[in-house]
């Protein structure tokens, strides 16, 4: 490891670097707060429009994120031009909104990055929509334009009607043409997808896993060319990954560091390990790990949302994050966002499951447990599902239940404890109930009421697509398959896909999920028995990302879908199904790998 901090530090003495940093941080914000923009900002709800359309006002959004470099030199600059001031108080309404806290409003304005700015009619539609910093010259000008012309502006396109598929299933042209696209937006220079901003695209990659899986050789010098790339984004000092790099390559990141790419990184690496067993990833998703438990967690065990990009606020940060861990630690610690949403832990604990799954190392098993524990204490709704913060008035949303639902499924599969099967079905039960659409999965709880409709988004119902499909194997539930089918009727009507870019590889996975069995491996053995509990840990080792994992202890009762009849014998043993046949009875754990390798092409196949 680089340095001490790639190493789990004293709780106590992470804590006080972090309180040191971030009470540096807080006088720092302090100092700026102390001179008032002149705004007025306003909290997004409802009232906002009746406000406006009373006072025959317009609604300005910044829709910003708290560890975005440009959104702090936008409210350094922008937010505090007196032209600018004067324009949006004589006619505007000002709404400032974190992202992080309202993802019903991030997903809608997601492809236009941090900050977004909107301005909107009395009656919510849209005027104008601008990506990314807006100079404070060029916004006045927006602002003088709107109040002379509130038609709107060319940024303004009409939204297609969405209709969902017909059928479940993508078409195998469909298919090869996503496929094809993939293969060909990939970028053989610089290695990777994109050609402004670079990262993981953790569904490509996991993608590109299936493929090599099923001997497609293409797709694994992809990926992994990829994953390689994606270890330039990995902070060498404290771990963690940065957001992503500009410039076409690896070489120029922001350093903002969220929840969702540690999570996602830190899960595709574990499942690359397993794959290739390259231990450069081990030590990328260790890293990642480090950073999670130094940084993100809270002294209860559950995860924070993010840490800021700047130490200080508007800054470029690239010299401090070239110093190592003294010199930054003299300076200052970037802001850390302690707020703890439902979502974000659900990405945690599902990579830690997966982690936990490749190495064994039961830190970081007792560590999602912990996490999934906070979150049902502090977070838990009526009917099994989730709201988003401590104090939600807005939501329930479907990213925070889709994610719990995900962990809760993944803490089965790592476990075999049947009180995480039982939640992650109440979960997934509550999902289908409160944001079941007639075109997919909406973003926030169809009953609420609100200027903007609800929408599904691509990444949510993808997700909850594949939790569900895999669920009903696990359970026998047809309610859980229906609810995969009627995601998938959103994710395969073309304008979805059309609409994404490369960033297809999720829609392809759901469709070949759907379309197969998993990889079915069940130990039959008392849970006390040393051997039973060797051969579960290989089972859990197997490189295949889309496996249902059981462990059948008959002093427990049949398992909950028992739908394979498993002899019992003197000592554990341990059996691997695909669609098509079943194993003999295997009691070495080595031997597990050698018939799952036969049979993972036809597991990974439609």
């Amino acid at each position: 490891m680089p340095n001490q901090l790639a190493q789990r530090t004293n709780p106590g003495r992470r804590i006080a670097f972090l309180v040191l940093g971030l009470l540096g941080w807080t006088s720092r914000c302090f100092i700026a707060a102390a001179e008032p923009s002149g705004i007025d900002w306003q909290p997004w709800s409802d009232s906002v429009f009746e406000k406006a359309t009373k006072e025959h006002r317009f609604v300005l959004l910044d829709l910003e994120a708290v560890w975005c470099h440009w959104c702090h030199v936008m409210d350094a600059q922008t937010y505090r031009d007196p032209k600018v001031i004067a324009l949006i108080k004589s006619r505007y309404i000002a709404v400032k909104v974190d992202q992080d806290s309202r993802p019903d409003i991030s997903n809608r304005y997601e492809d236009y990055g941090w900050p977004a700015t909107v301005v909107f009619n009395t009656d919510g539609s849209e005027i104008v929509k601008r990506q990314g910093y807006v100079p404070p010259k060029p916004m006045a000008s927006m602002l003088q334009a709107i109040i002379d012309d509130p038609s709107p502006g060319p940024s303004i396109i009409k939204e297609p009607a969405l209709d969902a598929n017909s059928t479940a299933t993508l078409e195998p042209a469909a298919r090869k043409k996503l496929e094809q696209e993939l293969r060909g937006d990939y970028d053989n220079k610089n290695r990777g997808w994109g050609t402004v901003q670079k990262f993981l695209d953790w569904d490509i990659i996991e993608y590109c896993i299936g493929q090599t899986l099923s001997g497609d050789q293409d797709f694994e010098r992809m990926g992994r060319e990829t994953l390689d790339a994606q270890r330039k984004l990995i902070d060498p000092v404290w771990g963690g990954v940065y957001q992503y790099s500009t410039d076409g390559d690896w070489d120029h990141p922001h350093f903002e560091k969220i929840m969702q790419m540690q999570a996602e990184n830190l899960r595709i690496y574990a499942a690359a390990y397993a794959v290739w067993k390259d231990p450069n990833y081990l030590q990328s998703a260790r890293q990642i790990r480090d950073y999670m438990r130094n940084f993100l967690t809270s002294p209860e065990g559950a995860f924070y949302t993010s840490q800021d990009a700047d130490l200080l606020p508007g800054e470029h940060s690239a010299k401090y994050f070239a110093l190592n861990d003294s010199g930054r630690r003299q300076r200052g610690i970037p802001r850390v966002d302690q707020h703890i949403y439902a979502r974000e832990n659900g990405w945690a604990i599902d990579a830690l499951a997966n982690l936990y799954a490749v190495t064994g190392d039961n830190a970081d098993l007792n560590d999602a447990v912990r996490a999934g524990e906070w979150i049902i204490a502090r977070r838990s709704l009526p009917g099994g599902g989730f709201r988003h913060g401590e104090s939600s008035v807005d939501g329930p949303y479907l990213g925070d239940n889709v994610y719990m639902a995900r962990a809760f499924l993944m803490l089965y599969q790592a476990t075999a404890d049947r009180r995480w099967l039982q939640r992650a079905e109440e979960t997934a039960q509550f999902t289908n109930e409160h944001f079941k659409s007639k075109v997919g999965y909406v973003a926030v709880a169809k009953t609420l009421d609100s200027k903007l409709a609800p929408r599904p988004q691509t990444d949510e119902n993808v997700a909850f697509a594949r939790i569900t499909n895999l669920l009903h194997h696990y359970t026998g539930n047809a309610q859980d398959r229906a609810c995969a089918e009627h995601a998938m009727r959103y994710l395969t009507a073309p304008a979805v896909a059309k609409s994404r870019g490369f960033q297809v590889g999720g829609i392809l996975l759901a469709d070949r999920e759907l379309n197969a069995p998993p990889l079915h491996i069940t130990v039959v053995g008392s849970k006390q028995d040393a051997a039973a509990r060797a051969l579960f840990a290989s089972a859990l080792f197997q490189s295949a990302t889309y496996k249902r994992v059981e462990w059948w202890d008959t002093n427990e009762g049949p398992l909950p879908n028992p739908d394979v009849e498993y002899p019992q014998f003197g000592k554990p043993a341990a059996f691997v199904c695909t669609d098509r046949r079943c194993s003999a009875p295997i009691f070495d754990g080595a031997k597990i790998n050698a018939f799952a390798k036969s049979a993972r092409r036809t597991a990974d196949q439609p």
